[in-house]
C-alpha cells in the first residue's frame, strides 16, 4: 500500500505536458537528488482545451518538535536560526535554499514554491526552549534559508507567533525578508527595535521591475521593497539593505544604484552576497538563463565561474558568500565605496542581551516576600 501512494504521490507531482507554470520562478519539477526514481508525466488525450491547469500552492502542517536551530558556520554572524516555514512561495530562481527540500522527498524546483510547510505552535515551542535553565542567550536569525513573511503568512501567522514570543522574552531578532508583511508586525517590532532588541535586513536584487518580475515571480517589486525600508525606519527600525545576490554579467551593475536608493529610504547599514548556486540550483539557474536571458547567459556563467574558481559553485568556508578572483574583488572594492559615499554602514550596532527575562507565567510564585 506504501508503494502504491507513494507511486501516486509522485505522478501527482510531475508536471503534465501542457500544464501551465505562471508567476513560478522555475518551469520544471525535476525528481530530487535522494529518490530512488524519477517519474514522468505523460498526456493520455483526455485533456479538455477550456480546461484550467495552473500548479497551485499547497500548504500543509508540521507539529514542531524544536524551534530553534543551531550552527557553528564559521562564516555567518549568527550560531542561531528559526525557520517558520519550509519552502518560500516567492520562487526566487536563484535561492540557495532550494536543495533543502530534498530532505522531504520533494522537488528542490516547483515543489519548492508551490508545495510549502508551515509550524503552527512553534511559538510555544520556542517558549519552552527559552525557558530552559541552559539557554544562553544570542540574537536569534530569522530569514536566512525562506522567508518568513512570505505570502503564505497572511493565513497561517506562523512567523507572529515567533516575534510575540521573542518580544514577551526580550530576545534579541534579526529578521532578512523580500514580504511586505513584515509592515503588519510593527506593533511588536517597534518596541523591540526601541530597546535595541531587533534590526532588519531587507534584500534588493534589482531595480528593473521586470527583471525581478521573473527572477522572484511572487516577491514584493522593488519599489515596494524600498517602501517597506521607509516605513520600518520610520517606525524606528534599523534597516540594512542586502544587495544580494549579485548576480555577474546581470544585475551586478546595479549595486550603486541599489544603495544610493535603499540610502535615500533611511537604511542605516548595507551587505552583499554573490549569487550561489549550489546542488540543484545551478542547472535550474542554467535552464532560467536560458529561457529569459538567452543573450546574456554564456556571459553570464562565465562571470560566476570566474569568481567560483572555474566552477558553478565553491562551498568553502569565506568563499561561497562572496567568491574569489580579479571580478569578486572589484565587486567587494565597488561595494566599500558606495556605502561610504551613501553613508551606510558595513557592520551595525550589537543587539542587546542583557534584557532577556523569561516573563512571568500564570500560577509562578512572584515572590514570598
Amino acid at each position: 500500500m506504501f508503494y502504491i501512494c507513494r507511486m501516486e504521490e509522485e505522478k501527482r507531482r510531475a508536471l503534465m505536458p501542457g500544464q501551465r507554470v505562471r508567476a513560478r520562478g522555475v518551469g520544471s519539477n525535476a525528481t530530487g537528488r535522494f529518490e530512488p526514481r524519477a517519474v514522468e508525466a505523460a498526456a493520455d488525450g483526455w485533456d479538455m482545451a477550456e480546461e484550467e491547469r495552473l500548479v497551485a500552492t499547497e500548504v500543509r502542517v508540521e507539529r514542531a518538535r524544536s524551534a530553534l536551530s543551531f550552527n557553528k558556520s564559521p562564516d555567518i554572524p549568527f550560531d542561531r536560526s528559526i525557520n517558520p516555514y519550509r519552502g518560500c512561495e516567492h520562487g526566487c530562481v536563484y535561492c540557495f535554499a532550494r536543495p533543502s527540500h530534498a530532505f522531504l522527498n520533494l522537488s528542490p524546483a516547483l515543489d519548492f514554491e508551490t508545495r510549502l510547510i508551515a509550524r503552527p505552535g512553534i511559538g510555544a515551542v520556542l517558549e519552552r526552549e527559552l525557558r530552559k535553565p541552559g539557554y544562553r542567550v544570542g540574537t536569534v536569525a530569522i530569514g536566512t534559508n525562506t522567508d518568513p513573511y512570505q505570502p503564505c503568512e497572511a493565513e497561517h501567522r506562523v512567523m507572529r507567533e515567533v516575534v510575540e514570543v521573542l518580544a514577551a522574552f526580550d530576545h534579541p531578532l534579526a529578521i532578512t525578508t523580500k514580504g511586505t508583511l513584515i509592515e503588519r508586525d510593527l506593533d511588536l517590532l517597534a518596541p523591540m527595535a526601541a530597546k535595541g532588541l531587533l534590526r532588519v535586513g531587507i534584500s534588493v536584487t534589482t531595480l528593473d521591475a521586470g527583471l525581478s518580475r521573473s527572477m522572484e515571480p511572487r516577491a514584493a517589486a522593488p519599489a515596494r521593497r524600498l517602501e517597506v525600508i521607509r516605513r520600518l525606519t520610520a517606525a524606528g527600525v534599523t534597516v540594512r539593505v542586502m544587495v544580494a545576490p549579485v548576480v555577474p554579467g546581470l544585475t551586478d551593475h546595479e549595486m550603486e544604484p541599489i544603495l544610493a536608493a535603499a540610502a535615500e529610504a533611511g537604511a542605516k547599514g548595507a551587505s552583499w552576497i554573490m549569487l550561489r548556486l549550489p546542488l540543484e540550483v545551478a542547472g535550474l539557474w542554467r535552464d532560467w538563463l536560458e529561457a529569459h536571458q538567452p543573450l546574456r547567459a554564456a556571459k553570464v556563467m562565465a562571470r560566476v565561474r570566474e569568481a567560483r574558481g572555474g566552477k558553478d559553485y565553491d562551498a568553502e568556508w569565506g568563499k561561497r558568500m562572496r567568491g574569489e578572483g580579479v571580478f569578486a574583488e572589484l565587486i567587494g572594492q565597488r561595494f566599500k565605496l558606495a556605502v561610504a559615499r551613501y553613508g551606510l554602514a558595513q557592520d551595525l550596532p550589537a543587539l542587546r542581551c542583557d534584557l532577556f527575562a523569561a516573563p512571568p507565567r500564570a500560577g509562578d510564585q512572584l515572590a514570598l516576600f
